[in-house]
């Protein structure tokens, strides 16, 4: 693995709601999925976050009932882009995804690298 110039702040995209019906459970080990990516990350040298981490506190504190409605919805999507404007690079992950291939999309559009592999990523010096 060659070394990356500094350590990158890499947004984790990957499932969430995709496939999972909205069960609890299911939920969960997408976002697991995605802390284990990033912790992976972190253990490489780089800063690595969730839109998860940062968006579901959020859509709890403003009163959502559940996945999907009007308060997910205002919250979920739009904070993880705003994210991308800090971003260095998107590491994509998982299945399929609307919101995690809106997120690659939204990253290649403001010209951040885009990882499709973890192995792929450099160490940060």
């Amino acid at each position: 693995m060659t070394s990356a110039p500094h350590p990158l702040m890499i947004l984790v995209a990957g499932p969430y709601r995709s496939g999972t019906g909205d069960d609890p459970a299911l939920l969960e080990a997408n976002v697991r999925a995605m802390d284990r990516a990033a912790l992976t990350l972190f253990r490489a040298g780089h800063l690595a976050v969730t839109g998860e981490a940062l968006a579901l506190p959020l859509v709890r504190a403003a009163g959502s009932t559940g996945p999907g409605d009007a308060v997910f919805d205002e919250i979920f999507h739009p904070l993880a882009e705003r994210l991308l404007e800090r971003c260095d690079a998107v590491l994509r992950i998982g299945g399929p995804s609307k919101g995690a291939d809106r997120m690659t999309e939204v990253a290649r559009t403001r010209g951040l690298d885009v990882y499709t592999g973890i192995d792929d990523i450099p160490a940060a010096r």
